[in-house]
């Protein structure tokens, strides 16, 4: 099966790491911090998995808040992550005010495990990967 890249990652000058990634119409520069011999040029590629992890957590459950009417405000989550042993591990963390119960309080927490990107990190991807020989000019 061939399509065309989703994201696109290639390396710049602008630092040793340096990415610029490109999704559709965004784009963005990756790298790793200093400590790393990168330029922290953008963020790294686990801040970026912590980044989509949050966004899709925020959406997920605001879509479904707005499918079942409650009242949601000042929906925040935060992903802060960290190694140990060659564990990650990612500590997400929801913020939420509005007029709802304790139970729909929980519906809400039990369907941020339902967002496709925590399915995904929780290891129910597969990925194939294939190589390529750029063409010579």
């Amino acid at each position: 099966m061939t399509s065309s890249p989703i994201v696109h990652a290639i390396e710049t000058d602008g630092s040793r790491y340096a990415n610029r990634v490109t999704m559709g119409s965004h784009s963005l520069i990756s790298d790793e911090p200093e400590r790393l011999g990168g330029e922290n040029l953008g963020p790294n590629p686990f801040e970026l998995l912590g980044a989509a992890l949050s966004a899709c957590t925020s959406m997920t459950i605001r879509m479904y808040a707005e499918r079942k009417g409650w009242d949601v405000q000042n929906l925040e989550v935060t992903v802060d992550h960290s190694r140990e042993r060659g564990h990650e591990t990612f500590t997400r963390t929801i913020s939420f005010n509005g007029a709802h119960t304790e139970e729909e309080r929980e519906r809400l927490i039990d369907v941020s495990h339902r967002c496709p990107v925590h399915k995904v990190m929780e290891g129910s991807a597969t990925i194939v990967t294939e190589t390529i020989t750029p063409a010579t000019q």
